[in-house]
């Protein structure tokens, strides 16, 4: 029984030991990367500011039409805010993040990671977002 009972134990703390030596610390998922010098969102592509904001206004000045040529980097609904980034909520309702207060947005004329072409769009009212 004795054992027994210590085979029992010596398992579990061998399970206990085994399990903590896989959990490693991670910084917190942010909504953006940098890449050559610039955010960039989840899918690679270049991500933007637009000079008609206004920092830390809590919305976005591009709807409807400017929206669907300037889409906004979205918020998953379990999202919060973290460091840098935070959250506004769009005239439609929905969910963007903003950088040091800049709404954040993709530029539909990139084709591939990497492309900038947005940059200095409308008399340079669209600039590339910059960590």
């Amino acid at each position: 029984m004795k054992l027994l009972s210590a085979s029992i134990l010596a398992a579990a703390l061998l399970a206990g030991c085994g399990s903590m030596s896989n959990k490693t610390a991670s910084a917190p998922d942010t909504p953006t990367r940098t890449a050559d010098g610039v955010l960039v969102g989840p899918n690679g592509m270049t991500l933007y500011t637009f000079t008609k904001d206004t920092a830390g206004a809590g919305t976005s000045a591009c709807n409807g039409q400017c929206a669907a040529n300037w889409p906004p980097l979205g918020v998953a609904d379990t999202a919060k805010p973290i460091g840098g980034y935070t959250i506004i909520i769009r005239e439609d309702g929905k969910r963007q993040w903003a950088y040091k207060g800049w709404p954040l947005y993709y530029w539909a004329k990139d084709a591939k990671p990497g492309d900038k072409t947005g940059d200095g769009f409308a008399n340079g009212a669209w600039k590339l977002a910059r960590p």
